[in-house]
Parts: structure tokens; C-alpha cells; sequence
């Protein structure tokens, strides 16, 4: 899937940099040409002649190298390749690309470009959940960006959580997804999967039963249609996706928020079990059993992210999907569901406890639209994710 295409490789100064020569290694493998670009943090990490001998090409390093400029413009290096990626895509580089900056020739490039880039990000699990990252990440997914990573685990600074980059071969096939052609190339999909959890106190809080999964499937198989895919996660059992731009949040108002970020898109894809309520008084300490009794929980609601999506009037994605989750008169629910959020599509399934879909490795579900009901064999869930997306394509291709 690789041979003959040209990655743009800009490694960041941090130590997942060692990852980037066995990432060269297995792109040439795959009969890719790789174009390294190290920034002057990086050279701390890794060597210019070791990245060079892997590639097999001269390594870019100043943006004030007259030779290289004489030969290869830094515009032409940006544009020539059919992917551009950052590995690792440190906070600093991320905020510059988000901010625009363009102070050295990693940056430069990346504001030069018109091609699309992916980004691995590595970073200390304080930095990757400060706010200001944050933004960037939802700045950058905006902007078109797509991201594989972080993982969890621990660091190098002896801390543990998500910042670890992703491994080689989790980059490897987020580029090839990247770089597929399909129905859906050139499209831009946005998926919510999982759960959310709506805090009562530091301690807990009201979920559901909610895997993950059949968005998780979802999010692989849009992907793999060539679509741009931006996966807005809640706290899910089932890890997301490969080769797609990962937004994981916690709260049904974090989901709110980040879906509106990521508009616009061609298609809305609403698979997260997003809780109806939460406490209006979240405890700032844990409640104890006592003499008070038993706590009293007042709630609200939260917002409704399809209906709102399904209704705005600017930016409605052509082809919005929600999910409904049913424990019985599944048809009728949905249908009534589906006219009273207002979108186009509802995926209906029955997850009463005999049928042990919630939360499984299968699924059953009925397709509603304006032209009816439509029942799908059981099947498991990756198959019901592909089916789904191939009529995704096909609407989005007559639309």
C-alpha cells in the first residue's frame, strides 16, 4: 500500500525520538521513500547520521541551509510528499502548529504545506491534559489534523498515563489508513463512541454499560473507506481506533464541547451512550455514610448533542446518524426518536440483558429512515461497522 508513496518525516525533540529509525525502517520496508527532517531538540536524541543511513536520503535540519535551498526549496520539500508526519509531535511543536508559528524548518514546512499531515504525540501525562494542550489538540483537529496516540503507560520521567507515543506499527497503519484511497477519501467523518461518566463525587460516578466497541468498529471501518475520521471518545473499555484524530473526554458537556469543535464535517456519526443526566452538585470531597443519612442527588440535563447537531442551521453535516439503545418496541422507539432529534438516520438495537449485546462482541440492528425500518441479521459488531459505512459512502456520494 506504501510502494512508491513519499512520507515527509519531522521528528520532534523528545525520547520517543528513538521510535522514528524503526518507524523508518518499517516504512522502507513497505517500499516507502521517507524525506527526515530532525528539529535541533531532536538531535539531542537522536543522530542525523543514524536517521540518514535508515532513510537513505539527507536529513533536513536548517531552514537557512542556502545548498538545500539552491536544490530543494523548503515550499517544494513540503509539497512533494503525500503525507506529512510529525513523530514525535512534542507540545511544543503541536502548539505551533496549532498558533501558526513558524520559527524553524520543521514549522516552516508544516505551515507551508497543503498535504495532509498526521501527528504521534509524545508528551508527559501533565502536559498532554493541560488545558492549553487541549485547545491545540481541538485547534488542531479542526484544522484537518489527524493524530495516532498517545497511548497509556509509564514515562521515561517515571510517571504513568496517556502520553506515551504510539508504536511503529500502530504509526505504520495509521498512515496507510491516512494514505488509502476509498468511497469516503476526502471526506471528513465525525464518530462519538463509548460512554460518559457524570461525576457524584471524586470517587463517583453514574455511567452506563457502554464498551465502546461498535464505535470503535465504526471509527476502523469509516477509516478504512478513506475517510478523515475524528473519534470522540468517552472513557471506553475498547481502545480506539488506528488512524484516526482521537478526542477522548469524560463528561457528556466535554463531549459537547468537543464535538462542536470538530465541526465542520460531512457526516455526524453519534454511537456514544451519552448520559441523559448529571448532578447539578457534584461533592468536592467523598460523601460519608453518617448520621445525615442517605444523600439526596439532584440532577439536570444534559445537553442534547444530536438533536443539536441534527437541527443547527449552519454546518449540519449532509448526513447525520444517531444511535438508539432499546430494551423494548425497539422500531417504534427509534422511529419516534429519530423525528424527534431530527436526523436522518437512526441505528436501533436491542440491548435488553437476554440478548447480550451490551457490552459483546455482537450486535443486531434495525436501519431507520425516512423510507422505513430495515432489520440486519445479528453479525458482529466489525461487520455491522462495515455494512454502516458502505451506505455512508454511498449517501454521501449521491448527496
Amino acid at each position: 500500500m506504501l510502494a512508491g508513496k513519499r512520507i515527509l518525516l519531522i521528528v520532534g525533540g523528545g525520547i520517543a525520538a528513538y521510535k522514528s529509525l524503526d518507524l523508518i525502517r518499517r516504512l522502507r520496508e513497505r517500499g516507502a521513500a521517507v524525506s527526515p527532517v530532525l528539529t535541533r531538540a531532536a538531535e539531542e536524541f537522536v543522530t542525523p547520521l543514524s536517521v540518514s543511513a535508515l532513510a537513505g536520503e539527507a536529513v533536513h535540519r536548517d531552514l537557512f541551509d542556502l545548498t538545500a535551498e539552491a536544490e530543494m526549496g523548503h515550499i517544494q520539500l513540503s509539497r512533494v510528499a503525500d503525507l506529512v508526519v510529525v513523530a514525535p509531535a512534542t507540545a511544543d511543536l503541536m502548539a505551533k502548529m496549532a498558533n501558526g508559528h513558524a520559527d524553524d524548518l520543521a514549522s516552516t514546512l508544516l505551515m507551508a504545506t497543503d498535504t495532509p499531515v498526521l501527528i504521534a504525540p509524545a508528551m508527559n501525562v501533565r502536559m498532554w491534559d493541560h488545558a492549553a494542550t487541549r485547545r491545540n489538540r481541538a485547534t488542531l483537529a479542526a484544522d484537518g489534523v489527524t493524530s495516532v496516540g498517545p497511548n497509556d503507560g509509564s514515562m521515561a520521567c517515571g510517571e504513568y498515563g496517556p502520553g506515551r507515543m504510539a508504536e511503529p506499527l500502530e504509526i505504520v497503519a495509521a498512515i496507510e489508513s491516512a494514505l488509502a484511497s476509498g468511497p469516503l477519501a476526502g471526506r471528513r467523518v465525525l464518530v462519538t463512541s463509548g460512554p460518559t461518566h457524570e461525576p457524584i463525587d471524586p470517587v463517583r460516578y453514574i455511567a452506563n454499560r457502554s464498551s465502546g466497541a461498535q464505535g470503535t468498529a465504526l471509527g476502523r471501518a469509516l477509516s478504512g473507506l478513506g475517510a478523515d475520521v475524528v473519534f470522540v471518545t468517552g472513557p471506553a473499555r475498547i481502545p480506539p481506533p488506528d488512524g484516526v484524530t482521537v478526542v477522548k473526554v469524560e463528561t457528556a458537556r466535554q463531549m459537547h464541547e468537543a464535538v462542536r469543535a470538530a465541526l465542520p464535517v460531512d457526516a455526524g456519526i453519534f454511537a456514544a451512550a451519552v448520559a441523559d443526566w448529571r448532578v447539578t452538585s457534584e461533592s468536592t470531597s467523598k460523601i460519608k455514610k453518617g448520621a445525615s443519612g442517605t444523600p439526596v442527588l439532584d440532577f439536570a440535563e444534559n445537553p442534547d448533542i444530536l438533536a443539536e447537531v441534527s437541527r443547527l442551521e449552519e454546518g449540519r453535516p449532509r448526513l447525520v446518524v444517531g444511535f438508539a439503545a432499546e430494551t423494548d418496541d425497539v422500531i417504534r422507539h427509534a422511529t419516534e426518536k429519530r423525528a424527534r432529534k431530527g436526523c436522518d438516520w437512526i441505528v436501533a438495537n436491542d440491548v435488553s440483558p437476554a440478548t447480550g449485546i451490551m457490552g459483546g462482541t455482537d450486535n443486531a440492528v434495525t436501519l431507520v429512515t425516512d423510507t422505513g425500518a430495515e432489520t440486519w441479521e445479528r453479525m458482529t459488531k466489525d461487520a455491522v461497522a462495515m455494512a454502516l459505512a458502505r451506505r455512508i459512502a454511498d449517501a454521501l456520494g449521491s448527496a
